[in-house]
């Protein structure tokens, strides 16, 4: 009878672990689909996006639409423009949410539970609420048009704060007071042994905040007037009009948007999946 109940268990088991790997194919499925229709659309000539029956093969292959969205559009100044922006603002992050975070999970001052508090409260606060406000700070400063406006103030994270606080609030604090033994001061633990061990974390932190602004799309929008501004979202808006849109091109582009956040991720999977999984363990 044991032996019996055990092979029923392993059995629904087996059958359990079959189903969920069904159910997660075919999520898998319809989440590549857009992603295919769009690689398919890119190769189509323009006369075909809208045959009927769709074709998920086009035929014949046509693969002009990556070559003349170079001619149509500055795409390569606004590729430059996206690449800079995302990559500066993704650094000035890092920094500054690590240093806040490190404030916030290891230095004892008076009312730091109730500023960070507050701090993390302005996640609830809409991005559109903040517009207004940073466009008047912005053209008080005659930004307007500039890498600065469209880099300064996405510098600071409260969600980057709060990610690596997590994350440094489960480092021991014996290899801290460890390393101010030996000499270190605030700076120099920070440097030395937070940063190191907050790979993982910093990572997941990179990746979350290049892809964000990699795709931003309205602040953009609102602070460039010039087409030497435009970044990659931007400038791939210009393709549709009121009466017609280049949907071979404007697929085309946006295959090839893609691809940076494809290489980022690729290359940072393991630490990214990691920082994710340990950022959410509680503190001391």
């Amino acid at each position: 009878m044991r032996g019996t109940s055990a092979k029923k268990a392993r059995a629904r088991a087996v059958l359990g672990r079959l189903l969920v790997v069904i159910v997660m194919i075919c999520l898998s499925i319809v989440m590549i689909m857009p992603f295919l229709w769009m690689i398919s659309t890119s190769l189509k000539r323009p006369g075909a996006v809208f045959a009927y029956p769709p074709q998920w093969v086009p035929h014949p292959i046509d693969a002009s639409s990556y070559k003349r969205i170079f001619e149509v559009i500055p795409f390569g100044r606004f590729y430059l423009n996206s690449f800079f922006v995302a990559t500066s603002a993704t650094l000035l992050q890092l920094a500054t949410c690590s240093m806040a975070a490190y404030a916030f999970a290891r230095l004892r001052f008076p009312g730091r539970d109730t500023l960070f508090l507050g701090y993390l409260a302005t996640l609830m606060v809409p991005g559109q609420v903040t517009i207004i406000p940073n466009f008047i700070i912005m053209r008080y400063l005659r930004w307007i048009d500039t890498y600065q406006a469209l880099i300064l103030p996405n510098a600071f994270s409260a969600f980057g704060t709060f990610m690596l606080r997590q994350f440094f609030l489960t480092i021991p604090r014996e290899l801290e007071e460890a390393a101010r033994i030996d000499g270190c001061a605030y700076f120099g633990v920070y440097s030395r042994v937070i940063l190191p061990l907050s790979k993982p974390a910093i990572s997941a932190l990179a990746v979350f905040a290049f892809v964000g602004q990699w795709n931003s799309f309205l602040w953009p929008l609102i602070v460039t007037n010039s087409v030497e501004m435009n970044t990659l979202t931007v400038g791939l808006r210009t393709l549709q009009g009121q009466y017609n849109t280049e949907w071979t091109l404007l697929m085309a582009g946006a295959v090839l948007a893609l691809l940076p956040m494809l290489v980022l991720f690729m290359l940072s999977q393991r630490s990214f999946v990691k920082g994710i999984t340990l950022t959410g363990m509680g503190g001391r």
